[in-house]
């Protein structure tokens, strides 16, 4: 597989785009016209550029209102095409791109269309060029690639193909089962872009919203399928417009690039295994089989608030390690460990951060191939020194500098606890906690479809769609990542304002980060009930909340009055029900959740976020009103 990126889809000036494309590992780049006209070299230096970082300049593009002009626009536009074939035999790239016409002086007529590339052709063919039709959406007669494949098939030129985008179909809804339909030869280029649905003017999404393959809602695989069927044999490129890619880092959003073509084609081969991808195997996506445990760093002092909180909430000292200063905390399937050693992984994050989760453990089918696979997709291994009677456990550095670990059935790693720790026996209350129901990780907005692509491609899971959480210093995006039966789930909280609760939290620990744990309960009373007896604090949440909860839902009064008593909040989808129930802050933001989901309830409680937030932030507040 031959991978490109256009140079418009990422931010920096064109020494900075190349690099980044560079290092994330791409094999060319479609130059975009502005990024070339913006340098101050000429095409010479800016090939010499692009094959010094090891890339070729797969295609230059764009190419505008070409054919189906009335004279003399028509001699205008050829003698525009033939300073563009200068640029290229320049430049060192024999590709161009033209989109169909969307000027006003343009004419219809599918032959005219035909006999102006068919020209063109000859002029292309007598300097070893190609040209490549596509078709934009909002073309003025041409915005289909069904009605772009009959002018390029009417032309009939060696040197005229067809470049077909995936935005430009799917945006209009069209079928991309008959891209099958054109000879895989006759293909020149194809163009990627995923983005999400959004009902407003064709050029204006395009030019703004598009994101890489995986990170939007459309049928991008589809669409990829059906051109692999063809039996296309050239490069695959992104093409992406998006503003917020425009101002980050271009060496992230190259990356995430390069990750979504990787986990793209892998898509193709396994949904349609006949088609040669050229990409080497790796491991299918990987199925999650719950959280195995989370682990804390802290010092000793701010761990000795954090084992209070814990015991409060149930959990038991369930053991020591045998050779470092970490803890075991155990609450029904619930493992929470506590490391303040001061070396190491956990003891960096702890300088940088304050006390955070510092990694994830996640319990897989093949901890071995999970690595494998996080690796084909660009993730970074991580190792650190293992002593005697330790375990080597398989870990890669996740979005955002933590860790992920991950154990199996099938190996040494099933014992890891009997392995590594010492008992010790802590007395275990039953709290009718079963296990984790979810993580709430919290990023500044820009990072938060990286992290929807590090995980929906590492792992068989599916996205939800994105909502936006109300918090009284503004909006939070917020989007799930979850697998079929909820064993895993991740609400992922992409926050821009420092007012916000999430902007706090990333301000105060410097990075994202998990910002919550919610755990499960069997019963929530019951929860509630044992949770009265170990000192636990709850959040204290609003009567006026209660008040408005009966009238909405039509609750009995005694329900609505235990709701209170243990403030308790409520919701209701269908038949299904969710209790949520939460501790303080801890820190400047990190807080624990307890749920309780009466089947069939497939949310988390959006409907309340506003109304916990802000008594998290009245929380906030008293903490840090000065004494009397």
């Amino acid at each position: 597989m031959k991978s490109s990126i256009a140079t418009v889809s990422i931010s920096g000036d064109l020494r900075e785009k190349l690099a980044a494309i560079a290092a994330a590992g791409f094999d060319g780049i479609e130059i975009f016209e502005n990024d070339f006209l913006a340098f101050d070299g000429g095409p010479r230096e800016v090939g010499r550029m692009v094959r010094d970082h090891g890339l070729e300049i797969s295609l230059f593009q764009p190419f505008r209102d070409f054919e189906g002009l009335p004279e003399p626009h028509r001699a205008r536009a050829f003698d525009r095409a033939e300073r563009k074939f200068d640029v290229m035999e320049e430049l060192g790239t024999d590709l161009v791109l033209i989109c169909s016409n969307v000027s006003p002086s343009a004419l219809g007529g599918i032959d005219r269309a035909a006999d102006d590339l068919r020209e063109l052709g000859e002029r292309a063919q007598k300097r070893n060029l190609r040209i490549g039709y596509e078709a934009l959406a909002w073309g003025r007669h041409v915005n289909d690639h069904r009605d772009a494949w009959e002018i390029v098939r009417r032309a009939d030129h060696a040197n005229v193909g067809i470049i077909v985008d995936s935005f430009h179909t799917l945006s209009r809804k069209l079928d991309p089962h008959s891209l099958r339909a054109i000879p895989g030869d006759k293909i020149f280029f194809v163009q990627l872009a995923d983005a999400p649905l959004i009902d407003m003017d064709l050029l204006y999404w395009s030019r703004h919203f598009r994101n890489m393959p995986g990170q939007g809602d459309l049928d991008v695989l589809g669409f990829t399928q059906a051109v692999a069927a063809t039996g296309y044999d050239g490069v695959w490129s992104l093409e992406i417009f998006n503003d917020q890619f425009r101002g980050g880092s271009p060496g992230a959003i190259a990356a995430d690039g390069h990750r979504s073509l990787i986990a793209l084609m892998d898509g193709v081969r396994r949904a349609e295994p006949t088609i040669a991808t050229k990409l080497a195997p790796m491991p299918a996506p990987i199925a999650v089989k719950g959280v195995e445990f989370i682990e804390f760093a802290a010092n000793e002092t701010e761990a000795d608030d954090l084992r209070a909180m814990l015991r409060s909430m149930g959990f038991a000292h369930a053991g020591r390690h045998i050779a470092k200063d970490v803890d075991l905390y155990r609450n029904g399937g619930v493992n929470i460990v506590v490391n303040t050693e001061r070396e190491g992984f956990a003891h960096s994050a702890y300088l940088m951060h304050g006390t955070c989760v510092c990694d994830i453990g996640l319990k897989v089918e093949d901890a071995a191939a999970t690595v494998e696979r996080a690796r084909a997709l660009g993730a970074e291994p991580f190792e650190q020194p293992v002593g005697p009677g330790e375990l080597r456990i398989p870990a890669i550095r996740g979005v955002g500098g933590g860790l992920m670990h991950f154990v199996d059935d099938k190996t040494a790693l099933a014992k890891v606890w009997e392995t590594e720790f010492t008992p010790v026996g802590g007395d275990l209350v039953d709290m009718g906690i079963t296990r984790i129901d979810h993580l709430g990780q919290t990023m500044n907005y820009e990072e938060l479809l990286t992290w929807l692509l590090f995980y929906t491609s590492l792992f068989d899971t599916r996205k939800t769609p994105m909502l936006d959480v109300v918090d009284p210093g503004g909006l939070v995006r917020s989007q799930v990542i979850e697998n079929a039966d909820g064993s895993i789930r991740f609400t992922l909280n992409g926050a821009d304002r420092r007012s916000t609760l999430a902007g706090h939290f990333i301000s105060e620990s410097f990075g994202s980060s998990v910002q919550h744990i919610a755990f499960a309960s069997s019963d929530i009373f019951l929860t509630a009930a044992a949770l009265a007896k170990t000192g636990f604090v709850p959040l204290v949440i609003s009567p006026n909340y209660f008040a408005d909860l009966q009238a909405r839902f039509g609750l009995e009064n005694d329900f609505v009055a235990r709701l209170e008593a243990n403030n308790i909040l409520y919701d209701r989808d269908g038949e299904g029900e969710y209790f949520q129930l939460y501790s303080t802050l801890y820190g400047d933001g990190f807080f624990f959740e307890i749920v309780e989901r009466r089947a069939p309830y497939p949310g988390y409680g959006a409907p309340n976020a506003q109304f916990r937030i802000a008594a998290q932030k009245r929380s906030l507040r008293d903490k840090h009103i000065p004494a009397r």
